[in-house]
């Protein structure tokens, strides 16, 4: 018996949207796509979706709707035009991260509209997105998280209810911090090895099977070592999401140190024109602070 999909909707066709919608295609997904640019629409086309002439037209032909935007702001816009379309029963899934305030208010506009809304984003990069392998951060009405299961198991890997609507956004948050202090570790390192005359190479060689080990070990420090700094993730993005940490942090009263070390040393990269490079250009700032080089 042929499996029915619900129609789906997807808005925000860039680095990380065009590949996840692309898989939902080849899983038999019934797609309509929008995007703030023309490109990105005509990328999906060619591959079978259909195109909408705006958020609300998305909604309007589907039952779920995904978008992975830029930030909050850019989430609300696509949020009223979800509204305008949309009528109780749908579901929007958003991919963004984005403030966790924003996103329970968000979803309690909803409510009184009958449309319900989960918080999904996810960690993995472009990387992750193609492969299908992303680790999604769930918040929302459990019962709908499990109503969308189906799609999540076609984009992600690792799949995990948070809690209620912002929880997913306060894990993914927690992992941006995780993920911008792990990157400062290696490019320390990294910097640690070249000035003391040890070749960066042998030490990541020694490291990465150990305790030290890390994914920024593991997949940033090789394209260091290449002088790759194009982006996976870009500085500006992962200067976003470590500013909505540190918001959450002071609205608890909770010390970040660490994080707000490397908002500050990104920082410096970005008054350097270098925000859309990819996050491992932190080593970088750190060789300028040492007057060393990693890589030749």
């Amino acid at each position: 018996m042929k499996t029915i999909r619900d129609r789906t909707g997807f808005i925000g066709l860039g680095i990380m949207g065009r590949p996840m919608a692309r898989n939902l295609l080849a899983a038999g997904y019934p797609l309509t796509v929008w995007n703030r640019s023309q490109p990105g629409i005509d990328a999906l086309v060619a591959d079978g979706a259909a195109a909408g002439e705006s958020a609300a037209d998305v909604a309007a032909k589907s039952d779920v709707v995904i978008s992975i935007v830029g930030d909050s702001p850019d989430v609300e816009q696509v949020a009223a035009g979800i509204a305008e379309g949309g009528r109780p029963g749908l579901v929007h899934i958003d991919m963004t991260t984005m403030s966790p305030a924003v996103t329970r208010s968000m979803a309690e506009r909803y409510a009184e509209a009958g449309i319900e809304m989960l918080d999904a984003p996810v960690s993995g990069g472009q990387q992750g997105a193609v492969n299908g392998t992303l680790s999604i951060m769930a918040g929302g009405v459990q019962e709908v998280f499990e109503r969308c299961r189906p799609i999540f198991d076609v984009l992600g890997k690792t799949i995990v209810y948070c809690g209620p609507g912002g929880s997913g956004q306060v894990v993914k948050l927690c992992n941006q911090v995780v993920v911008g202090l792990n990157n400062l570790a290696m490019s320390e390192a990294l910097v640690l090895a070249a000035k003391a005359g040890v070749a960066p190479a042998t030490m990541i060689e020694a490291v990465r099977s150990g305790a030290g080990s890390s994914w920024a070990l593991q997949n940033l420090a090789p394209l260091v070592l290449a002088g790759d700094f194009s982006p996976g993730f870009k500085i500006a993005h992962q200067q976003k999401d470590l500013r909505l940490a540190l918001e959450v942090a002071n609205e608890s009263s909770t010390p970040l140190p660490g994080t707000a070390l490397v908002h500050q040393l990104f920082a410096a990269l970005e008054a350097d024109g270098r925000g859309e490079d990819g996050t491992q250009a932190l080593v970088q700032v750190l060789e300028k602070l040492a007057n060393a080089r990693v890589a030749p």
